[in-house]
């Protein structure tokens, strides 16, 4: 089985986001890598994401988006 990645989309300051990874961490810790992007420092990342942030994405694919979708994710780091 490969190594899952997870990245979040994120900015500093964003309560929504200091939920979610508050709450994501537990269920990636020891299953997955965890990679934070702020969403800022990339123009398109800005233009696409930007205003839907906190964005969680799991091995390239968008798991969830705003709030944290456990359900999704421990579905997403339990496929291959």
């Amino acid at each position: 089985m490969r190594p899952h990645t997870v990245v979040v989309y994120s900015r500093p300051g964003c309560h929504l986001c200091e939920r979610l990874l508050e709450e994501l961490a537990p269920l990636v810790r020891g299953r997955a890598s965890l990679e934070l992007r702020d969403v800022d420092d990339d123009p398109r990342w800005r233009r696409e994401l930007g205003e839907r942030i906190p964005v969680v994405e799991i091995d390239g694919r968008v798991t969830c988006e705003l709030t944290l979708d456990s359900g999704a994710v421990l579905q997403a780091l339990a496929s291959n």
